[in-house]
């Protein structure tokens, strides 16, 4: 990740428009900004929310509040909580989230 030829500034989240996306269950909230090739989000999951599809972007991932099962195609389960992250590298390995009590997540990828 190259952070270039971005300049200082603050973002209200609260005044970023909300895209919704539908999972096989549940619905996700994202509120994005994107600086260049960077892209920026805080996204709340619905409880009871499952991805609709294996994902191979790589992110890394801030557990703000609920919490977030994350299965690696491998079959490996984790689980994240208020204060807990996750990284992983484009490409690098297949995974998916759900919650069944619904979650808030920072996500730079």
């Amino acid at each position: 990740m190259n952070m270039s030829d971005i300049a200082f500034g603050t973002t209200d989240w609260a005044g970023v428009p909300r895209t919704e996306h539908a999972g096989t269950t549940g619905s996700a909230s994202w509120r994005t900004r994107q600086f260049g090739d960077i892209r920026v989000r805080v996204v709340e999951y619905t409880p009871g929310y499952q991805a609709d599809h294996w994902c191979s972007k790589g992110h890394i991932l801030y557990c703000l509040a609920g919490r977030l099962d994350t299965e690696l195609e491998d079959g490996r389960r984790f689980t994240l909580a208020p204060g807990m992250s996750y990284q992983v590298a484009d490409g690098a390995e297949a995974h998916r989230s759900s919650t069944e009590v619904g979650a808030t997540l920072f996500i730079v990828d």
